[in-house]
């Protein structure tokens, strides 16, 4: 027999894709036709260091991989349990990353979110724009509680962008991560609906 005091919140609109405009960025579904746009994400070594993603398997050929690739971009749009955007650059109109909310968590009215851009989209203020702009939809829309993250070590300057965009830090994660031989920590972060409703996203102002 189910507990009515601890029953389980209802899902968020995740079905919904919403365009939201920011002044330097435009969140909108992502698709398979940001694919060439988006390469750079598990292509460039760099990118794949600041989010900690591992090569593919050795055995896994060329042509499976961009066929899972190409279902994976080409599925989002219907998914209802998670929120992939692409982050399209206002000035140049160019797909530069995507912001993603995800792994739901219905007993804690909770998202994960993570956040990756290509060369072209860092350091120019739009990862803290797209930032605040998804969990502002976070908060205000899908009702959310808590959104979280985790970012490693080696790069500070999503840190910085996270920390300007409200979330606050919670612990370190110990030699959470491998990478070309060496240990590297991650540093748990989050924002709450109360402390969005202060300062939504401007923690400076809140």
């Amino acid at each position: 027999m189910s507990d009515p005091l601890h029953a389980a919140a209802p899902r968020p609109d995740f079905l919904t894709k919403p365009v939201l405009d920011g002044d330097l960025v435009t969140l909108r579904v992502v698709t398979a036709a940001d694919i060439p746009a988006l390469r750079p994400l598990w292509e460039e070594p760099e990118c794949r260091r600041l989010t900690g993603s591992h090569p593919l398997p050795p055995e896994e050929s060329a042509e499976v991989a961009e066929a899972k690739v190409a279902a994976w971009y080409t599925t989002r749009a219907g998914q209802d349990d998670r929120l992939d955007l692409a982050v399209v650059d206002r000035a140049g109109g160019l797909v530069v990353g995507e912001v993603v909310l995800n792994e739901w968590s219905p007993g804690n009215e909770s998202c994960s979110f993570r956040i990756a851009l290509v060369a072209a989209g860092r350091n120019r203020g739009l990862g803290t724009e797209a930032t605040r702009l998804i969990c502002g939809y976070g908060f205000e829309k899908l009702g959310l509680h808590r959104i979280s993250l985790e970012v490693y070590a080696f790069n500070p300057r999503a840190r910085r962008a996270y920390e300007k965009a409200g979330f606050v830090v919670e612990g370190v994660l110990r030699d959470a991560l491998l990478w070309e031989g060496r240990w590297v920590d991650s540093t748990a972060m989050s924002i709450l609906a109360a402390e969005w409703e202060r300062h939504r996203g401007h923690p400076g102002t809140g």
